[in-house]
């Protein structure tokens, strides 16, 4: 049975080849000191960063360039991001990347004008925000996080080996995301699978969990279908625009609070990873990839209900034998499709390796919203089974 729930995103998408016409009207809505956020540089290869620069300009800005975000955004980096917005007194910060350079974005947001150490306040205590914030909007040129219409912000602190998400309320999210899915087209395909993955296992943190028949499965359900087609078409080509619009689409949808409506959601398998992550600097995608079957695997029979459903409705599975049989064969089908795409399987494949399983898993926190809390002794084990 549905609980009580609010649903509110604030967020405004433009989407489609024509959806960068629209920057210059948001810019006019703020003031004339825009951050101009951004990663390694291949925006200025593929010609996206002079597009932008050039309506920046046409608009009046003062553009204060803080390129050279790492994929795993580091919280040293978000205080070098939060001084530059202090001493320029940013308006606005675009983001122009993939879900890390976002991520980073709502970071230095929430953070400029913090009272005491932010990592203490949002990533170890996660206090809501009391104090002044920036406006952030995003241009997206790779799909997977759903960063681009979400509060979430994950942040890397290397001193203490931790990677930590913290989902801020709807006032932090994104007041615009622009999303082209011509954008995606030079990504390597690698990059592009880990996003895949990434879009996939953000439906199935919220699918797995909770008995109820209710809409949001149907949608969960309708949108894993989605990504898996799609995956296998942009595979083939990766400029088979219909592919990645649906890929694009598919990550926005997947990750926008919408799912999550109605369910307790688990997230373990994101614990799991991002402890890998911490360690590794391995990509995101990849690190959920490793460890997700050794975790379902391990819980399935708590959730034998749901993981039976999962085999029947998106993998086709036939309803032939027990239903931990069942559940068990749509597991396969799940790796079988992971191995398709080329996903990485195993966390030592990622620089894992067994020295640091026991301070990986110090660094996983044990969620309670699945079908079985985990013991450090289960993680411990899951992240040796994921070796």
């Amino acid at each position: 049975m549905l609980g009580n729930f609010t649903y509110h995103n604030p967020t405004k998408l433009y989407f489609g080849k024509d959806a960068l016409e629209n920057l210059g009207d948001e810019l006019l809505k703020y003031g004339q000191n825009v951050q101009f956020i951004y990663g390694g540089g291949s925006i200025k290869e593929n010609g996206i960063y002079n597009e932008i620069m050039e309506i920046l300009l046409a608009c009046g800005k003062n553009v204060i360039e803080d390129g050279g975000v790492m994929p795993n955004p580091t919280y040293d980096r978000v205080l070098k991001g939060t001084k530059l917005a202090r001493e320029n007194c940013v308006d606005l910060l675009l983001a122009v990347g993939g879900g890390s350079v976002c991520d980073y974005a709502k970071a230095v947001s929430v953070s400029a004008y913090c009272d005491g150490d932010p990592w203490q306040k949002y990533y170890v205590d996660f206090e809501d925000v009391t104090c002044k914030t920036i406006p952030v909007g995003c241009v997206l040129t790779m799909a997977g996080t759903g960063s681009e219409m979400n509060g979430g912000a994950v942040i890397t602190n290397t001193a203490k080996k931790l990677k930590i998400g913290h989902v801020f309320d709807s006032d932090i999210m994104p007041k615009f995301s622009i999303l082209n899915p011509e954008f995606t087209y030079t990504l390597p395909v690698r990059q592009m699978v880990a996003g895949v993955y990434d879009i996939f296992n953000h439906i199935c943190e919220q699918y797995f969990s909770g008995e109820d028949d209710n809409v949001t499965d149907y949608l969960a359900e309708g949108l894993m279908k989605a990504v898996v087609s799609a995956s296998r078409k942009a595979l083939k080509n990766p400029r088979d625009y219909e592919a990645r619009s649906n890929i694009m689409w598919a990550a926005t949808w997947a990750l926008n609070t919408l799912l999550k409506k109605g369910k307790t959601t688990d997230w373990e398998v994101h614990m799991l990873g991002q402890a890998v992550g911490a360690y590794t600097d391995a990509t995101h995608g990849m690190t959920l990839a490793a460890v997700s079957l050794p975790y379902y695997r391990h819980i399935l029979p708590y959730g034998v209900k749901k993981f039976k459903r999962f085999a029947v409705e998106v993998w086709g599975v036939k309803e032939d034998g027990s239903d931990e049989e069942i559940a068990r064969k749509g597991l396969e089908a799940l790796e079988s499709w992971m191995r398709e795409l080329g996903l990485t399987m195993n966390i030592s494949d990622l620089g894992a390796n067994e020295g640091m399983i026991e301070g990986i898993a110090d660094a996983v926190r044990v969620m309670d919203g699945g079908y079985k809390v985990l013991t450090r002794d289960e993680i411990v084990k899951i992240l040796r089974e994921s070796l």
